[in-house]
């Protein structure tokens, strides 16, 4: 079963990385940059949470109102907080950890097969270039797709439906995200690699699963880009099935 097989390399690509001093490195590198600028972010926030509300609606004098003020000023709180996540994981996800994500496809491939291959060697700015270029619509697709199903979730009968198809759109792309990364560095043409996703769809919401583990989540995605390796050289021949 294709949902299985994805949860498997990712769990497979997870313990490689523990195993390996250099994807340990580069993995608890990722996960810490994306820790640092989340939490930086959602701290402005909360600190700033009163101003915030303030310019939003003056707080009231009446006893009566004072209650409602404090409760709407917590819930929008949190949807600001909320948002600075997800902001981060994408200013995170597009300036450094693509770089990041990068370098461990490369050495998975390389501790796999022995060489990386490419379609051309290119200088450091011009590599770090058509890596933002790559990421910026991988990044920003699984986002848009979430945010979409969740207001037709919000403003439609079908909510309690729309609201799982949210999550599961979501850890496809993010699967997506880490499984793209061997064919666009050897310049496979988007259309080709879309293809690939929309044929494997089931695969990769078996990769997914493991981020929906709270807690456990971002250390599932720093290492990812590992199981994700692993499974497209397997799967075009680049490695030894196993």
């Amino acid at each position: 079963m294709q949902i299985l097989h994805g949860i498997r390399y990712n769990l497979r690509g997870f313990m490689m990385g523990l195993r390996s001093g250099k994807l340990l490195f580069w993995g608890f590198l990722r996960f810490a940059l994306v820790l640092v600028v989340t939490i930086l972010t959602a701290g402005l926030i909360l600190v700033h949470h009163q101003d915030i509300m303030a310019a939003l609606w003056a707080r009231p004098e009446s006893a009566w109102v004072l209650w409602l003020w404090h409760l709407i000023a917590w819930l929008v709180t949190l949807v600001l907080v909320a948002l600075s996540v997800l902001f981060s994981y994408l200013l995170s996800q597009i300036l450094f950890s693509v770089f990041v994500m990068d370098v461990m496809s490369r050495t998975t491939e390389r501790m796999v097969t022995g060489r990386v291959e490419e379609v051309e060697q290119m200088p450091f700015f011009t590599l770090f270039v058509f890596l933002i270029k790559q990421e910026i619509p991988r990044a920003i697709a699984p986002v848009g797709v979430s945010l979409l199903i969740m207001l037709l979730g919000w403003f439609t009968p079908l909510g309690p439906v729309l609201v799982p198809l949210s999550s599961a759109a979501a850890i496809v792309f993010l699967a997506w995200d880490n499984t793209d990364l061997t064919p666009a560095r050897r310049a496979r043409p988007f259309r080709e690699r879309w293809g690939l996703l929309k044929r494997t769809l089931p695969f990769h919401l078996g990769f997914g699963v493991p981020f929906l583990v709270p807690g456990l989540n971002l250390l599932f995605l720093a290492f990812a880009p590992v199981g994700a390796t692993l499974y497209y050289l397997e799967r075009t021949g680049g490695a030894a099935a196993g």
